[in-house]
């Protein structure tokens, strides 16, 4: 079956093809080493038109990697909107900005230091609410990252979260992976937390078996 996903995936991105920008992005970040691990071009198609949908200004981002995923946040962004992306990695941070200027996204901001020190920080500068919140870091700190995101939100608030299928490793209760524990920590919070409506699609294609969470703030 996995075969088939691939195979699917590289036919729709035919039809859906990444511009120079974005293929120039994935590129820039493969030359300086850093890891394959971006959303698809489908999946970043997707947090674009979520994002034009709702008429998202305010974008918040866990999890920077090259940009990949920020440029298409930011492209929805209006003229006056602006987005935070969270990068852990010095790096990947620089790697990032440069492809972010390269797609000309003066207020898409990359800030520097782990998610649980910038995301408090961002509550006591009340730096939110944001209208979106993406979190694709590391999977250890997800259920930390939801709680905190519930801090940065208002009523109506999209949180995406990504990987949170983990190829079917979710179903594993006595899991040793850490990651795999976390997520399904974060899969039951979202469930059950009366603040949010949520629900987890499964996605497959090229990264595989994985699944992306939704949660609305009510």
């Amino acid at each position: 079956m996995s075969e088939i996903w691939t195979a699917v995936d590289t036919y729709l991105g035919t039809l859906f093809p990444d511009d120079a920008v974005l293929q120039a992005a994935v590129e820039r970040g493969r030359t300086e080493g850093l890891p394959e691990i971006a959303v698809s071009p489908m999946q970043g198609r997707l947090l674009n038109i979520l994002a034009r949908a709702m008429g998202a200004r305010a974008i918040l981002e866990v999890g920077t990697l090259a940009g990949y995923s920020a440029i298409w946040l930011g492209r929805a962004l209006p003229a006056d909107g602006r987005m935070i992306t969270l990068e852990v990695d010095a790096h990947h941070a620089e790697v990032a900005r440069a492809n972010l200027a390269s797609a000309g996204l003066q207020n898409v901001e990359v800030r520097l230091g782990a998610a649980r020190t910038t995301l408090p920080q961002l509550i006591e500068e009340s730096a939110g609410p944001f209208d979106l919140i993406f979190i694709d870091a590391d999977k250890v700190g997800y259920p930390e990252y939801f709680t905190w995101s519930l801090d940065l939100s208002h009523a109506g608030t999209l949180i995406i979260a990504d990987n949170v299928v983990r190829h079917g490793n979710i179903l594993d209760e006595n899991t040793d992976d850490v990651s795999s524990r976390a997520i399904r920590e974060f899969n039951a919070m979202i469930a059950a937390d009366a603040r949010v409506d949520a629900t987890v699609l499964q996605v497959v294609g090229v990264k595989g078996h994985d699944g992306l969470a939704f949660a609305v703030v009510r």
